[in-house]
């Protein structure tokens, strides 16, 4: 008995894909932005607030990956570099209208606050939804690499660029203040 064709393949790496790409194999993009859709889309959406805005980066970023694809220096680490270009046109979308705080936005790991009835636990994710609103964008973005997409500080340090030591000063800010905005909320 012989295996399949199909079963012996494996799915094309992040850099044959983008080597196909710059000799001229236009459809060979697509496995790419389905690979990463969801991931980087779920942080867009998580950075801006909303949908639109977060389909609106995703879609600028992956034009422009694709017009840019010559200058990845590292086509194995396209995810990342995919990656910087997508925080930087969450920002420059943030920046142009206006936003220098997210809107409301869902954020799962609220789900973990311990609160027996449902109600309750809606009105702490509302609470966490203010705080994260309220934090410097840069803290924002740390903390949602952190405890939303669960990277690592190595991980984070290579998609953002920054240092692993500034990114766990920006999580630690960053819980301090939720921490200070919820005991705030709780106060009054």
């Amino acid at each position: 008995m012989t295996a399949s064709p199909s079963l012996l393949q494996v799915s094309p790496s992040d850099a044959e894909l983008v080597q196909r790409v710059r000799q001229g194999d236009l459809d060979a993009y697509g496995p790419l932005m389905t690979r990463y859709r969801l991931r980087f889309g779920r942080y867009a959406y998580h950075l801006l607030g909303n949908e639109s805005d977060a389909e609106e980066a995703l879609q600028d970023a992956f034009t422009l990956a694709y017009r840019s694809l010559e200058r990845c220096r590292h086509p194995e680490r396209f995810a990342a570099w995919l990656f910087r270009i997508l925080v930087n046109r969450c920002r420059t979308l943030a920046t142009r209208r206006g936003r220098h705080e997210a809107r409301r936005a869902p954020l799962e790991a609220a789900d973990t606050v311990g609160v027996a009835h449902p109600a309750e636990r809606g009105m702490h994710r509302e609470e966490i939804h203010r705080g994260l609103a309220r934090l410097v964008p840069e803290q924002r973005e740390a903390f949602l690499l952190k405890y939303v997409e669960e990277l690592s500080y190595e991980e984070m340090a290579e998609l953002t660029g920054a240092g692993e030591s500034a990114l766990k000063m920006r999580v630690k800010r960053a819980c301090e203040r939720l921490r200070d905005l919820l005991s705030e909320s709780y106060a009054t």
